[in-house]
Protein backbone atom coordinates (compact mmCIF):
# COMPACT_ATOMS: atom_id res chain seq x y z
CA UNK A 1 0.00 0.00 0.00
CA UNK A 2 1.38 3.41 -0.95
CA UNK A 3 0.47 6.66 0.78
CA UNK A 4 -3.19 7.65 0.68
CA UNK A 5 -4.81 10.90 -0.34
CA UNK A 6 -6.44 13.04 2.35
CA UNK A 7 -10.01 11.93 1.61
CA UNK A 8 -9.05 8.25 1.96
CA UNK A 9 -8.04 8.52 5.64
CA UNK A 10 -10.54 7.73 8.40
CA UNK A 11 -10.17 8.45 12.13
CA UNK A 12 -9.65 5.16 13.96
CA UNK A 13 -7.95 3.46 11.01
CA UNK A 14 -4.92 1.41 12.08
CA UNK A 15 -1.96 -0.01 10.23
CA UNK A 16 0.49 -2.69 11.35
CA UNK A 17 3.49 -1.89 9.14
CA UNK A 18 5.12 -4.92 7.53
CA UNK A 19 8.75 -3.79 7.52
CA UNK A 20 10.74 -4.60 10.66
CA UNK A 21 14.31 -3.59 11.44
CA UNK A 22 16.96 -4.99 13.75
CA UNK A 23 19.11 -2.18 15.15
CA UNK A 24 22.85 -2.75 14.74
CA UNK A 25 25.88 -1.29 16.45
CA UNK A 26 26.77 0.40 13.15
CA UNK A 27 23.35 2.12 12.97
CA UNK A 28 23.79 3.56 16.44
CA UNK A 29 27.45 4.50 16.01
CA UNK A 30 26.99 6.24 12.66
CA UNK A 31 23.84 8.14 13.66
CA UNK A 32 25.31 9.23 16.98
CA UNK A 33 28.58 10.45 15.48
CA UNK A 34 26.92 12.07 12.42
CA UNK A 35 24.75 14.14 14.77
CA UNK A 36 27.71 15.04 17.03
CA UNK A 37 26.12 13.48 20.11
CA UNK A 38 28.93 12.71 22.60
CA UNK A 39 26.67 10.86 25.11
CA UNK A 40 28.80 7.99 26.54
CA UNK A 41 25.69 5.81 26.96
CA UNK A 42 25.59 5.59 23.13
CA UNK A 43 29.32 5.34 22.38
CA UNK A 44 31.29 4.02 25.33
CA UNK A 45 30.68 0.34 26.10
CA UNK A 46 32.46 0.56 29.47
CA UNK A 47 30.50 3.61 30.64
CA UNK A 48 27.25 2.02 29.43
CA UNK A 49 28.09 -1.24 31.23
CA UNK A 50 28.45 0.73 34.49
CA UNK A 51 25.07 2.43 33.99
CA UNK A 52 21.76 1.14 35.33
CA UNK A 53 21.12 -0.37 31.87
CA UNK A 54 24.35 -2.40 31.78
CA UNK A 55 24.77 -1.98 28.03
CA UNK A 56 24.83 0.60 25.24
CA UNK A 57 21.57 2.43 24.69
CA UNK A 58 20.49 3.16 21.12
CA UNK A 59 20.32 6.88 20.42
CA UNK A 60 16.71 8.00 20.98
CA UNK A 61 16.68 10.31 17.98
CA UNK A 62 17.68 7.36 15.77
CA UNK A 63 14.85 5.32 17.31
CA UNK A 64 12.40 8.15 16.58
CA UNK A 65 13.64 8.59 12.99
CA UNK A 66 13.44 4.85 12.36
CA UNK A 67 9.85 4.78 13.64
CA UNK A 68 8.82 7.52 11.22
CA UNK A 69 10.74 5.91 8.37
CA UNK A 70 9.06 2.54 8.89
CA UNK A 71 5.64 4.21 8.54
CA UNK A 72 6.16 6.37 5.44
CA UNK A 73 5.47 3.75 2.75
CA UNK A 74 2.01 3.03 4.14
CA UNK A 75 1.03 6.56 5.12
CA UNK A 76 2.49 9.44 3.14
CA UNK A 77 4.63 8.06 0.30
CA UNK A 78 3.77 10.13 -2.77
CA UNK A 79 0.96 12.09 -1.09
CA UNK A 80 2.84 14.18 1.47
CA UNK A 81 3.02 17.93 1.01
CA UNK A 82 4.86 18.52 4.29
CA UNK A 83 5.27 17.20 7.80
CA UNK A 84 3.82 19.96 9.96
CA UNK A 85 5.13 18.77 13.29
CA UNK A 86 5.55 16.08 15.89
CA UNK A 87 4.02 16.13 19.36
CA UNK A 88 3.99 14.09 22.57
CA UNK A 89 7.19 12.21 21.69
CA UNK A 90 8.03 9.66 24.39
CA UNK A 91 10.44 6.76 24.89
CA UNK A 92 8.71 4.57 27.51
CA UNK A 93 11.37 1.82 27.28
CA UNK A 94 14.99 1.87 26.09
CA UNK A 95 16.17 0.42 22.80
CA UNK A 96 19.26 -1.78 22.83
CA UNK A 97 21.60 -3.03 20.12
CA UNK A 98 20.07 -6.12 18.53
CA UNK A 99 16.44 -5.15 19.22
CA UNK A 100 14.09 -5.83 16.32
CA UNK A 101 11.57 -3.03 15.93
CA UNK A 102 8.19 -2.77 14.21
CA UNK A 103 5.74 0.11 13.86
CA UNK A 104 2.01 0.61 14.21
CA UNK A 105 -0.02 3.67 13.19
CA UNK A 106 -3.46 4.94 14.16
CA UNK A 107 -5.23 7.90 12.53
CA UNK A 108 -6.39 10.13 15.39
CA UNK A 109 -7.62 13.21 13.51
CA UNK A 110 -8.31 14.57 10.04
CA UNK A 111 -9.26 18.07 8.96
CA UNK A 112 -9.37 20.01 5.74
CA UNK A 113 -6.56 22.53 5.31
CA UNK A 114 -7.60 26.17 5.62
CA UNK A 115 -4.55 27.46 3.77
CA UNK A 116 -4.22 24.77 1.07
CA UNK A 117 -7.47 24.08 -0.80
CA UNK A 118 -7.73 20.44 -1.82
CA UNK A 119 -5.34 19.28 0.92
CA UNK A 120 -5.89 18.14 4.48
CA UNK A 121 -4.08 17.55 7.74
CA UNK A 122 -3.92 14.00 9.05
CA UNK A 123 -2.69 13.35 12.58
CA UNK A 124 -1.08 9.94 12.99
CA UNK A 125 -0.15 8.23 16.27
CA UNK A 126 2.96 6.20 15.54
CA UNK A 127 4.16 3.52 17.94
CA UNK A 128 7.41 1.56 17.76
CA UNK A 129 7.57 -1.81 19.50
CA UNK A 130 10.46 -4.17 20.15
CA UNK A 131 10.52 -7.97 19.87
CA UNK A 132 9.06 -8.18 23.42
CA UNK A 133 6.05 -6.05 22.32
CA UNK A 134 7.22 -3.17 24.53
CA UNK A 135 6.59 0.35 23.22
CA UNK A 136 10.00 2.01 22.85
CA UNK A 137 8.85 5.18 21.08
CA UNK A 138 5.55 6.93 20.39
CA UNK A 139 4.49 10.27 18.95
CA UNK A 140 1.83 12.19 17.10
CA UNK A 141 2.74 13.30 13.57
CA UNK A 142 0.77 16.00 11.79
CA UNK A 143 1.07 15.73 8.02
CA UNK A 144 -0.30 17.92 5.25
CA UNK A 145 -1.60 15.46 2.64
CA UNK A 146 -2.61 16.01 -0.97
CA UNK A 147 -6.25 15.61 -1.89
CA UNK A 148 -7.15 13.11 -4.56
CA UNK A 149 -9.71 15.27 -6.35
Amino acid sequence: MAGKFFEEWQVGETIAHDIRRTVTETDNLLFTTMTHNPQPLHLDAEAARESEFGQILVNGTFTFALMVGLTVADTTLGTLVANLGYDKLVHPKPTFLGDTLRAETEVVDTRASKSRPGCGVVTFRHRLLNQRDEVVCECLRMALIKGGN
